[in-house]
């Protein structure tokens, strides 16, 4: 009984270490180059909304020069 739930801790313990049992991208390299562009230009978009979200991308108002912030 004791050797049984070793065993049982011990896979546990190993399926968890593992990972996913299922991969994130496919196997085939020019559809897992596809699924990565789009997983890389998604996370460049999220940056980009962050950014516009916390008002980081228009310029500072405390500068002493004069700037506009819109398209001149």
């Amino acid at each position: 009984m004791r050797r049984l739930l070793y065993a049982l801790i011990c896979v546990v313990a190993l399926n968890t270490a593992v990972g996913c049992a299922l991969p994130m991208y496919h196997s085939d390299p020019k559809e897992r180059a596809r699924q990565l562009m789009f997983t890389s230009e998604n996370m460049r978009a999220m940056l980009l909304e962050w950014e516009r979200f916390w008002f980081l991308d228009q310029p500072d108002h405390m500068s002493p020069q004069r700037t506009h912030g819109g398209v001149i």
